[in-house]
């Protein structure tokens, strides 16, 4: 047997990491002392130990680690896999970053200079629906600069919709009637979309520059004009890559009818104090959703502000919907069958 010192010693974790790792009930010891509450590990335990270490250093998540030591091989290796394509695609958004940086840089040392950060063309019907996508999702609290408006990021191909008012995130996107001109990561103020949502209704195209501070959107010969909102935007792109533990596909019509008669409790946010319904939503052991009546459901168990989570399932008019749920403080995403770059994510809330 060994103590939790030679434990840390051995396989390269913290005595302090080995602590929480057994409070989070990932990996404990074999015998804890119950006159002095020494943890003691068994020698055939050094091997999780020493994967926990390497799975710590390439910053894996602790529900992931959980799946790795106690899942069979294919869903360890299912949860290694998913990681790995995490990284990658984080290592693509840091390329991207510092293209935009670059770029920056540029308009920095031309201050005098108007410098086209990005030229681009977008089906109107398209942008319209991507707008409508994310627009109930931005924050209303003026104290909240940085996400008081629509993220916009242009891509070769693609123009991409972000919105967030750290409850829920909604992400959308635009594909391009052609290849832009430069890339940019730009938050457009609300006023500017608004103005800009109605005249997609009866327009083919519409033309969106960024220019400096400037966002100039021309529809049909009508310009609309927006200045940047000066701010860093929350990496929201970590909260996109979860692997679900449960994916239902739902009737929207019958989901709204199940949360707005559904047991809810009424709960103060402590954040703001601002009052809601609470909907704790559970997966039945025929795969499908159900909310759950008070406390008395086991297994998987999901708290959601029920208000946010009907205005997401409004979104687009959609008949179906697919949610996936990772756990009770894992955000719970809604996304549409036939659209898979558009979808939204709600905070969980905390279940005592």
């Amino acid at each position: 047997m060994r103590s939790i010192g030679e434990m840390a010693r051995d396989s390269g974790l913290s005595v302090s990491a080995l602590r929480f790792y057994d409070g989070a009930g990932v990996f404990g010891p074999a015998r804890v002392d119950p006159q002095t509450g020494y943890r003691w590990y068994a020698d055939e335990q050094l091997a999780h130990a020493r994967l926990i270490a390497r799975l710590r250093r390439v910053g894996m998540p602790l529900a992931d680690i959980s799946r790795v030591l106690a899942g069979p091989p294919s869903l360890a290796r299912q949860a290694v896999d998913g990681h790995l394509r995490r990284l990658e695609d984080g290592l693509a958004d840091a390329r991207r970053e510092l293209s935009t940086v670059r770029t920056l840089l540029d308009l920095r040392e031309n201050p005098m200079s108007p410098i086209t950060v990005a030229r681009l063309t977008v089906r109107a019907r398209e942008l319209a629906a991507a707008l409508d996508a994310v627009r109930f999702a931005v924050a209303t609290d003026p104290e909240l600069p940085a996400v008081s408006g629509i993220l916009l990021e242009v891509e070769a191909d693609v123009l991409r919709l972000v919105a967030t008012d750290r409850y829920r995130l909604a992400v959308a996107q635009a594909p391009l009637s052609g290849p832009a001109e430069g890339t940019a990561s730009v938050i457009a103020p609300v006023a500017f979309a608004d103005e800009l949502r109605p005249l997609l209704d009866t327009a083919q195209e519409a033309r969106l520059v960024v220019e400096g501070d400037r966002l100039i959107a021309t529809v049909d010969g009508h310009p609309v004009i927006g200045e940047r909102i000066d701010q860093d935007y929350p990496d929201y792109r970590r909260l996109v890559r979860l692997e679900p533990t449960h994916r239902v596909t739902v009737d929207a019509a019958g989901l709204r009818s199940v949360l707005e008669s559904g047991a809810t409790r009424s709960l103060v946010r402590s954040q703001d104090s601002a009052a809601f319904e609470l909907s704790v939503l559970t997966v039945a052991a025929d795969g499908s959703l159900a909310v759950a009546d008070g406390d008395s459901a086991d297994g998987l168990r999901v708290g959601v502000n029920r208000d946010f989570l009907l205005e997401a399932v409004a979104v687009g008019g959609a008949d179906q919907l697919v949610l996936e749920l990772g756990g009770p403080i894992t955000p719970l995403a809604i996304r549409f069958p036939d659209r898979a770059d558009t979808f939204s994510l709600l905070m969980p809330v905390a279940l005592s």
